[in-house]
């Protein structure tokens, strides 16, 4: 059982985490991200250092690694915001 749980884990999070891909591509695409908040970043990015730091302590590979791939896409999400946030084109 121990192994079906990995794949749950390692898919549930996943999920989550390219779950904000695509808005990371519609910020790259169009060049805009006028309607970004910082303060849901911000949020949400605290609690995915919580999850690694979670992850860590309870040595769980699946939660440090989604909420990893998850942290640096936000991360990206908010360089391209701060590059793009001025543009009105």
């Amino acid at each position: 059982m121990k192994g079906f749980e990995l794949y749950v884990g390692l898919f549930a999070g996943m999920c989550t985490a390219i779950s904000l891909l695509p808005q990371l591509v519609k910020i790259i695409r169009e060049k805009r991200a006028n309607a970004i908040s910082y303060g849901m970043l911000s949020i949400l990015m605290l609690g995915l250092i919580s999850w690694i730091a979670y992850g860590v302590i309870k040595n769980d590979y699946p939660i440090i690694i989604t909420n990893g791939l998850s942290l640096a896409l936000n991360i990206l999400i908010v360089i391209f915001t701060i590059k793009y946030k001025t543009r009105t084109t």
